[in-house]
């Protein structure tokens, strides 16, 4: 789930975008069979698609500051509270695969807080992520989305630093 404050949303107060469940299925012979913990649960979507895949997984509608499951994160997390989302799995150093904007790279918080630790995962193309509002896809939305995104990947230990799928 994420969310972006572009001028067309700039009034939208959800961070529910929910992940297709291809996004997965692209990296999933990229993801470590280790217990996964997909820290943001949304719609419960994202985490069932990761389990159809055959992963062990974790998704629980808890507190992902308050809590530390799994041995890895594999999540597409609230957009708008990337910082201090990196700032705690910084704390937590523990490997993840997220699925967020490529703009987060350019940032000076994200340098400040993975430079030089982070593996990229490129996509074939564009995701569009399935906007909730109140649990509901909102009259007249298309899954359609107006920026790129990156896979970014913490002590995933891959070949490449930057893999194209």
């Amino acid at each position: 789930m994420a969310t972006f404050t572009t001028p067309q949303f700039a009034e939208d107060k959800y961070n529910d975008y929910m992940t297709p469940k291809h996004a997965w299925q692209d990296i999933q012979h990229l993801i470590p069979k280790k217990q996964i913990w997909e820290a943001f649960f949304g719609d419960s979507t994202s985490g069932d698609y990761l389990k159809e895949l055959g992963f062990d997984v974790i998704h629980k509608d808890i507190d992902f500051y308050k809590n530390d499951l799994g041995e890895i994160i594999v999540s597409n997390p609230p957009f708008s509270d990337a910082k201090n989302i990196l700032k705690r799995l910084k704390v937590l150093d523990k490997p993840f695969i997220l699925l967020l904007p490529c703009s987060k790279l350019n940032t000076q918080y994200f340098r400040d807080t993975f430079k030089d630790l982070i593996q990229i995962i490129i996509p074939r193309k564009r995701i569009h992520f399935k906007k909730l509002v109140n649990g509901r896809v909102p009259e007249g939305w298309k899954n359609s989305c107006n920026f790129d995104t990156f896979y970014y990947c913490y002590k995933m230990d891959f070949k490449n630093d930057i893999t194209w799928l």
